[in-house]
Formats: C-alpha cells, sequence, structure tokens
C-alpha cells in the first residue's frame, strides 16, 4: 500500500516538471494551442501503452455509458483547463507558486467534497484539523509566492 503514497509523489513531481514543458512548448510553436494537442497527444499515449501492456482497456457497454452520472464524462474539459493554465500562468509566476496553488485549491476543493459528498466521494467531516490543514497550506503558498 505505501507504494501508492510513492507513486502520488512522483506524479507531484512530474506536475511540477510539466508545467514548465507545457508553458516552454505554448511559447515556442507558431499556433500556441497546438501545444495542448501535443500534450493531450502524449497523454493518450502513456495511458493507451500502460492500458495495453497491463490488458486494462475495454469499451463501455450501453449500460454502463446510460448508469454513468452525466458530470463523469467531463473530466477531460477539467484537465484540459490545467494544461491551459499551466501554458498560460507557470511561467509568469513560478513552478513553486503556480504548482502551490493548484495543490491548496485541490486540497481546500476537495475537502468541500468530502465534507458534503459530491461528484461521489464519501462523506468525510470537515473536521477542524482538516480545515487547519487547509488554512495552513493557504499560509504556505502564501509565503512561497511572496518571498
Amino acid at each position: 500500500m505505501w507504494y501508492l503514497y510513492g507513486f502520488v509523489l512522483l506524479a507531484g513531481v512530474a506536475n511540477a516538471v510539466q508545467a514548465g514543458q507545457n508553458g516552454a512548448l505554448f511559447k515556442g510553436l507558431d499556433e500556441s494551442l497546438t501545444a495542448g494537442l501535443v500534450v493531450v497527444a502524449g497523454t493518450a499515449t502513456c495511458i493507451l501503452a500502460v492500458g495495453l501492456i497491463f490488458g486494462k482497456l475495454a469499451w463501455p457497454t450501453a449500460a454502463q455509458v446510460v448508469a454513468m452520472p452525466w458530470w463523469a464524462w467531463f473530466g477531460g474539459f477539467l484537465g484540459g483547463g490545467i494544461i491551459l493554465a499551466q501554458f498560460v500562468v507557470a511561467r509568469q509566476i513560478g513552478a513553486a507558486p503556480f504548482l502551490g496553488m493548484l495543490v491548496t485549491a485541490g486540497v481546500i476543493t476537495s475537502i468541500l467534497l468530502d465534507h458534503f459528498g459530491w461528484v461521489g466521494f464519501d462523506e468525510h467531516p470537515a473536521s477542524p484539523w482538516r480545515i487547519l490543514g487547509g488554512l495552513l497550506m493557504i499560509a504556505g503558498v502564501a509565503l512561497v509566492a511572496l518571498f
């Protein structure tokens, strides 16, 4: 189970590095939004390769499509927004403030999603300790961004 935490830590490192890579790609191409298609093609290739290696690819059945909540199909649009933010913002404000704000916003949102059980999450109350943790993250990002 501990290896999962290592995987998440590596993903966090990749997220920080990717923001710089994507910003350079965005800046270096004549048609800057083409960079988004390059990134998405790389993402699709990675997922396809892993899916083929582990035999974990299958088209959804009609029953699965009908049973799925309507909002479950739109995560890719949110991912596209994150990529656009990397293109436009990350290089301007720096890697540390960008990723700190991205992660902190995610944690604060996650506390709300958990508390109310929104978008498929089980309910986990927003305890004073969770709220304090979110506030400390905000303070930490403020320090990183200001200094």
